[in-house]
């Protein structure tokens, strides 16, 4: 997975790489598509939700720039194998899901993983953890109509803040920094995400 799916399509930052190693992604999927957990591809987890492709998992964990120390906030845990790659970049992951039978399946796939330094959390992701903020680094797993004001004020100074921004058919990555001039939009890359259910997200009609 690692060279053919993500070191040959640009993913070049051997932090990434290694943390993808390093996390057993077979931990993470249900029994029945377990034998396609190293795909290239999305995959259904229940309650209409997937697991991130791995190249994209890749790409969020890569354009984040996770730093050792960082505190990081997950929204949309669904599995739980995103935020157990962040936990292997930085020192605390704080992940929120609203549906409670995948927050307790990727809380039991996280203990399994041994990450000990992931919180998961029940609620709207849209509006994010701010009793926990600020946080170095936030990634979005879900596609939201426009940046959250929510999650863009709980990061630090000069904080990161990964979104897919978009309509329900096809949305665009955004890497937004904190700045003192306000949201910074450094790059973003065309993705396809399931939407962002919550008061800063879709209705979840």
């Amino acid at each position: 997975m690692v060279e053919e799916q993500l070191r040959r399509r640009g993913i070049v930052d051997e932090r990434v790489l290694a943390a993808m190693a390093l996390v057993p992604r077979e931990l993470f999927v249900p029994e029945e598509v377990r034998d396609r957990a190293y795909d290239d591809a999305a995959l259904p987890i229940g309650g209409e939700q997937t697991i991130s492709q791995p190249y994209m998992v890749a790409r969020i964990c890569e354009a984040l720039a996770v730093r050792p120390g960082d505190r990081v906030l997950d929204v949309g845990t669904g599995s739980g194998y995103q935020a157990a790659v962040l936990a292997r970049l930085g020192d605390e992951v704080h992940t929120i899901e609203r549906l409670p039978d995948l927050a307790e399946r990727a809380r039991a796939a996280l203990e399994r993983a041994g990450c000990s330094n992931v919180h998961v959390h029940l609620g709207d992701g849209s509006v994010g953890l701010p009793e926990h903020a600020p946080f170095g680094a936030i990634a979005v797993a879900a596609a939201a109509p426009e940046v959250p004001a929510s999650l863009y004020a709980q990061l630090d100074p000069g904080g990161r803040l990964v979104v897919p921004v978009g309509g329900r058919g096809g949305q665009e990555l955004r890497l937004v920094v904190r700045s003192p001039e306000g949201p910074a939009v450094l790059r973003s890359v065309p993705c396809r995400f399931v939407p962002l259910v919550g008061a800063e997200g879709f209705d979840g009609e």
